[in-house]
């Protein structure tokens, strides 16, 4: 028998929510099988099996969230036979650290038969919001979630559970106690002014207005859909980044026909040969990086008194998930790579993230961002800065049509181009217009007048 436990997902990952079982009690798993899916505040991954046997326990449910080490399932031998009850052999087993609050039977009690059958006789103590919480069951208290009840005195009871089967999620708690702070009716459950699809964030983010949005609730004429994980962690990153920076906007139109000139010479045999196309985005990537390196402020992060510059460049590209959310996956050392490597890493990289492949460590730590509107027909989009970055821009579509040019014999003529928008969002504490207009002017020139036949 083995314990399974939420495995380290990243460095900075502590903690993650189980979305979906592949396997129910009694089935055989096999080693390196995909066992469960977990969505973190980095991503959402298949985690496989660290043993081959029959999956004798599950102990987190789908939509709990629990610390990284938690044990999660419990796998036993290949043979199928399960270990003998817990409930029998309390002391040998080991316990699920879900449980590790609750009375020794395996089985989730409801709250109601749990406060009913105490611990053994003992001195009289006051009872408090803190000590229900400790006799609260499993079914609806995970360990994050008994975690954030005990350290702040809670009653379980207190507290609308909006989780499968009425459970009580961490943004239920979290949500209660902002509740409780800002004095609003918290002393019993009001799903209806508790809006579900609340962001989940452990604390709200700095320079979050206190204000509150409108409370809203599906009435008889509306649908209502729950936000994924990662819409609701991409929506609290987007509040905060448009709190914390002075958002600025600055555009340029560029003309791609100095591009095409070797794109479209090479692009059928880059396809047979590297299996994907090769499209105007390494081209604008390359010559974003070669510009970062001569405005390095806009390659850096704000701190309190100074502008940390980064010394290095790791390019994040965002990748749509089937408008199912979106990840900025980190080309690492952008710097030190020609176009070709760029075009193969930006492929592989997106293929992995809309395939869950992708590790959390791959879409952390970009020092600025790009994100490819063009490929859906935007025509011109302000993106949000993703922080802590002071920077991103925005390719918007590529499209044909007349532009001035200069005649061999020097006068102006009239040509169909292939034309599009550069679009950037920067941050104003960095630097100002000027700064950011000449950054963009470089990417622009670099584009149109490169020998990217050099490149390649």
């Amino acid at each position: 028998m083995a314990d399974v436990t939420l495995p380290q997902l990243g460095e900075t990952v502590t903690e993650g929510t189980i979305t979906q079982w592949f396997k129910s009690v009694g089935d055989t798993v096999a080693e390196d099988e995909p066992l469960f899916e977990v969505s973190t505040d980095k991503v959402d991954t298949e985690v496989p099996s660290p043993v081959s046997g029959t999956l004798t326990e599950i102990c987190v449910e789908e939509g709990d969230t629990v610390d990284v080490g938690t044990v999660i399932a419990v796998v036993g031998d290949a043979s199928g036979a399960a270990p003998a009850a817990p409930a029998a052999q309390p002391a040998p087993v080991a316990q699920p650290a879900a449980s590790a609050a609750a009375a020794p039977a395996p089985v989730a009690q409801p709250a109601a038969s749990a406060a009913a059958a105490p611990a053994p006789p003992a001195p009289p103590a006051p009872v408090t919001e803190s000590t229900i919480a400790k006799a609260g069951d499993n079914r609806l208290l995970s360990p994050v979630v008994r975690r954030l009840v005990n350290e702040n005195g809670l009653n379980p009871d207190s507290i609308a559970g909006t989780g499968p089967g009425g459970r009580i999620t961490r943004d239920d708690v979290l949500n209660h106690i902002d509740a409780k702070s800002t004095g609003t009716n918290a002393a019993a459950p009001a799903p209806a002014t508790t809006p579900p699809t609340a962001p989940a964030t452990a604390a709200p983010p700095p320079g979050k207005p206190t204000a509150a949005a409108p409370a809203v609730a599906a009435g008889e004429r509306d649908g209502s859909v729950r936000l994924s994980k990662i819409r609701q962690l991409t929506g609290a990153h987007m509040v905060t980044s448009k709190a914390v920076s002075p958002h600025a906007f600055s555009v340029v139109e560029v003309d791609f026909a100095n591009v095409d000139v070797v794109r479209n010479d090479v692009k059928a045999d880059w396809r047979t040969q590297h299996g994907f196309s090769l499209t105007y985005l390494p081209f604008i990537s390359r010559a974003i990086i070669d510009g970062l390196r001569e405005f390095p402020h806009l390659n850096a992060s704000v701190g309190d008194t100074d502008l940390v510059v980064h010394n290095f460049i790791d390019l994040g590209i965002a990748v749509d998930l089937d408008y199912e959310g979106l990840l900025a996956p980190v080309i690492r050392d952008a710097e030190t790579k020609r176009l070709g490597a760029i075009a193969t890493e930006i492929s592989d990289l997106a293929n992995r993230a809309r395939d869950r492949k992708l590790s959390p460590d791959e879409i952390s730590g970009g020092t600025f961002t790009l994100s490819n509107n063009g490929s859906a027909g935007s025509v011109l989009t302000m993106p949000i800065i993703n922080q802590p970055q002071v920077g991103i821009i925005s390719t918007d579509a590529i499209v044909r049509k007349p532009v001035v040019t200069k005649g061999p014999d020097g006068g102006e003529a009239i040509a169909i181009h292939p034309v599009g928008n550069l679009a950037m969002s920067w941050d104003h504490r960095a630097f100002d217009g000027a700064y950011a207009a000449g950054f963009l002017k470089r990417v622009k020139e670099i584009l149109e007048t490169k020998d990217w036949s050099t490149e390649l």
